[in-house]
């Protein structure tokens, strides 16, 4: 640790998971960070998701490799922090033809792209993941990599943890509105009239584009996505997935399947029987958290389509073809709900020197809580670098 890290004081605007991985790194390497959140608590997209660490949706190569060292600081909190981490892997699940043909040319070409995973035929996924609905079923695929937290509790618990353990300050229920410059050093602006000046500031503002730099934020290429999602009570019943588990719909999703030639069939196929699918971006994935409720979804609409109401077709065509991936004794919902989450059309995060010391932060879609980690990494290492 440098005396100019540990002299150096940073502000992180935004305390999703985006904000949350800034402030980690940038208090591991020995600065002093304070982070500013315009809730009294973290209420966005960081608390609304899945809650799967998910390695198998990224590119092979760099991202894929970022992604596991995201996993690595996942499994550090589980024991630092006491932070529920369930490593459970994932598998996705084959009940067409076409599903089979990606999940069968995915796992023949994984051993060269050093990605773990391994084919399993219909016997071994009724064995390995009771819940697949058997019916139909051809094969799955088993990736060890996936963990599962709880969103809602895990980006909640974090700030105590980065205070206690790394002296990090938080303001919440404070509104930065404004970033200037005084004596040469970034200040920030609050809505009461207070200003506080910084060495530099990390702006993670998630899906919000108007508060701060509005005029970048437009020309970055930035759009907002919004999902529908659904929960079932795990009091109800005993369900027990075993892992996360995904249908053949998600292999057109992540990009990692994209090295099959055998995913254009698949598109094509359901392009044609289910259009409503691709109109609305709608795949299935389920995942159990601690408290064995089960979170169902999703769906994905984008920029000038959201409408801060949800629509109820959406939920009956995710119930639908979730019905094709799981047998539950039950299927009475608990909870629905939305999300919204920035996204970036090509670029895992968006990063943008506003001026010298000012970053925008930003963009990491739906794989925020894969990916925080490691980006945030990247980026302090980027910094220390020069």
């Amino acid at each position: 640790m440098t005396s100019s890290r540990s002299a150096e004081q940073v502000a992180v605007i935004g305390a999703g998971i985006v904000g949350l991985a800034q402030a980690w790194l940038a208090a591991e390497s020995g600065r002093q960070v304070t982070v500013i959140e315009r809730s009294q608590r973290a209420a966005g997209a960081s608390i609304r998701n899945f809650g799967m660490i998910w390695p198998i949706g990224q590119p092979h190569g760099t991202l894929y490799q970022t992604a596991l060292r995201s996993r690595s600081r996942w499994l550090r909190l589980a024991t630092e922090a006491g932070i529920w981490v369930n490593p459970c892997g994932s598998l996705h699940a084959a009940h067409r033809g076409d599903e089979q043909a990606v999940l069968e040319e995915f796992a023949a070409a994984a051993t060269g792209l050093d990605i773990s995973c391994q084919l399993l035929t219909a016997e071994q996924v009724q064995q390995k993941a009771p819940l697949v609905n058997p019916e139909g079923l051809r094969c799955g695929l088993f990736s060890p990599t996936e963990l599962c937290v709880n969103p809602t509790e895990a980006t909640r618990s974090l700030p105590a943890w980065l205070s206690e353990r790394l002296g990090v300050t938080f303001q919440f229920g404070v509104l930065a509105s404004a970033v200037e410059e005084s004596g040469g050093r970034p200040e920030i602006v609050f809505s009461d009239g207070r200003k506080q000046t910084f060495d530099r500031v990390i702006v993670c503002g998630g899906s919000d584009f108007q508060t701060l730099y509005p005029e970048i934020l437009a020309g970055s290429g930035l759009v907002a996505c919004k999902l529908q999602m659904l929960a079932i009570d795990g009091g109800a019943a005993d369900y027990r997935p075993g892992m996360h588990l995904a249908s053949g719909l998600t292999l057109r999703h992540y990009r990692i399947f994209e090295i099959c030639q055998s995913l254009a069939k698949l598109r094509q196929r359901i392009a044609e029987e289910t259009p409503e699918l691709d109109e609305y971006g709608i795949h299935v994935m389920a995942s159990q958290n601690n408290h064995g409720d089960l979170i169902l979804g999703d769906s994905h609409e984008y920029g000038n389509r959201i409408e801060p109401f949800d629509d109820v077709r959406i939920d009956e065509w995710i119930l639908r073809e979730l019905r094709t991936l799981l047998r539950l004794p039950s299927w009475q919902l608990s909870r629905r709900w939305h999300g919204i989450y920035a996204k970036h059309p090509e670029l895992p995060v968006f990063q943008h020197e506003v001026r010298p010391r000012v970053h925008i932060f930003a963009g990491t879609g739906g794989s925020g809580m894969t990916m925080s980690f490691g980006l945030a990494e990247d980026f302090w290492n980027g910094i220390d670098n020069g």
